[in-house]
């Protein structure tokens, strides 16, 4: 497995289904690394120095390590309950949400869903956005009001890497 590949199995382990290889996660998404790579060693062998490396390298940024680097757990995307202690932030006024022109009429009715995520995912600009939107076709960019919803006491948490994260956007917030 490459670099990129690997990162995706991680992805997996840490943000979905740790369960697949034994792993158990605590309460707020940290794996002990010592456990992670031996149990992972039954479906692929991945050293401390590649770990270290996808953490520090990775363009997305998806893992971080505790302080001592003993625990690894994933930043933000996870489909299994989580808690990542991230205190409520204000946002931007403005957020971005990339996504397909398939999606946009549905969305533009109901808002923006976690759907199997624990949370909404937003960028705060229009490339990391258009990157998003793109993994599945020709990106739609959508414009999310934040401050406003935020103002109307709508939650808001950002993520490690930069990722800002909610539970639902209302549609009255989106703009095309």
């Amino acid at each position: 497995m490459n670099q990129k590949e690997t990162s995706k199995f991680l992805s997996l382990i840490l943000r979905h289904q740790p369960e697949l290889i034994g792993l158990k996660l605590d309460n707020n998404g940290w794996a002990d690394v010592d456990t992670l790579l031996a149990l992972a060693a039954r479906r692929k062998r991945i050293t401390r120095e590649e770990l270290e490396t996808i953490v520090a390298e990775s363009d997305k940024q998806r893992f971080a390590f505790n302080e001592d680097h003993s625990k690894i757990r994933a930043n933000q995307g996870h489909s299994i309950k989580v808690d990542l202690e991230l205190p409520i932030t204000t946002p931007p006024e403005f957020l971005f949400h990339g996504t397909t022109g398939a999606f946009v009429s549905d969305i533009l009715k109901t808002g923006i869903r976690k759907m199997s995520r624990q949370h909404v995912h937003l960028s705060i600009d229009k490339a990391t956005a258009t990157k998003v939107g793109s993994r599945r076709g020709i990106p739609v960019i959508l414009t999310i009001r934040s401050g406003d919803m935020h103002r109307d006491g709508i939650p808001f948490f950002v993520s490690a890497n930069g990722v800002w994260l909610t539970d639902h956007v209302p549609a009255k917030y989106i703009s095309q």
